[in-house]
């Protein structure tokens, strides 16, 4: 059983946690990414200043994908206590996951404020605002790892979204085979982490309703779980909407032989 102090201190790690996170994120997009990207891409230097920054977040992007993304697989695969009691099963790592995404999060979401003129995504933002509501009661109450984690699994579709809007930065003609292949596979890594696992995940959260856990987390965890989710998986299925249609019109396009826009939808 996990003492009083004990708590309040896996709170206190955890919050400095998303401080470390958010430094670390932002110093990537303002001092590495730039002079990373000046270097090795001649495409970047061309760019306007809104375009560079947004060329920045999206290397931002990846990274904290990669990053969360490879951790969620490894709390799955060796984490027995979390697997073993999903609700309330010892947190701490999944913590660590938590708070690396929610340090990422206000960082995107302030780069979004900064930008927004060039970066206007009120879908993002419905997208932060949602998965922040429920990742505080993981941070302050270490309830629900298990289904905290198991949402972090969508990161693994980012990289191949960031590339797709990469390949327009940098006009390759979308008939191209290189953007072609990539549209396939975030069509099918997209539906796998984000669509696909829909059925299983929320039979593991009704298998939970009435249970003794269940009852323990109290009205305020249960709305933020339930809501969230619901929100985040309309907002996937939109997103999934979009990327079908895209690759549809990709290979419609190409078989065709018509010129395709060089540009973001």
């Amino acid at each position: 059983m996990v003492t009083g102090a004990k708590m309040e201190d896996n709170v206190l790690i955890s919050y400095c946690v998303v401080a470390g996170s958010f430094l670390f994120f932002q110093v990537l997009f303002s001092v590495v990414c730039p002079r990373i990207s000046g270097k090795v891409s001649d495409s970047y230097k061309k760019l306007g200043y809104g375009k560079q920054c947004e060329w920045d977040s999206r290397i931002v992007s990846t990274v904290h994908a990669l990053i969360v993304g490879s951790f969620c697989l490894y709390i799955l695969v060796y984490d027995d206590a979390v697997n073993a009691d999903p609700i309330w099963g010892d947190p701490f790592q999944v913590k660590m996951n938590v708070a690396i995404t929610s340090g990422y999060l206000v960082y995107d979401l302030l780069l979004f404020g900064r930008f927004w003129k060039e970066m206007r995504d009120p879908y993002m933002v419905c997208h932060h605002f949602a998965v922040i509501y429920a990742y505080g009661y993981v941070l302050n109450r270490g309830v629900l790892p298990y289904f905290a984690n198991f949402r972090l699994i969508s990161e693994l579709s980012t990289p191949f979204v960031n590339q797709r809007w990469f390949f327009d930065a940098v006009n390759m003609p979308r008939s191209s085979t290189p953007v072609l292949l990539n549209g396939l596979a975030m069509a099918v890594v997209f539906f796998i982490v984000r669509i696909a696992v829909i059925p299983s995940y929320y039979s593991q959260v009704f298998a939970t309703f009435g249970s003794e856990g269940y009852i323990r987390l109290g009205t305020g965890p249960q709305v933020a779980w339930i809501v969230s989710c619901v929100i985040l998986d309309i907002l996937n299925v939109f997103w999934m909407y979009k990327i079908v249609w895209g690759f549809y019109r990709l290979v419609k396009s190409r078989r065709g032989g018509k010129p395709t826009r060089n540009h973001a939808d």
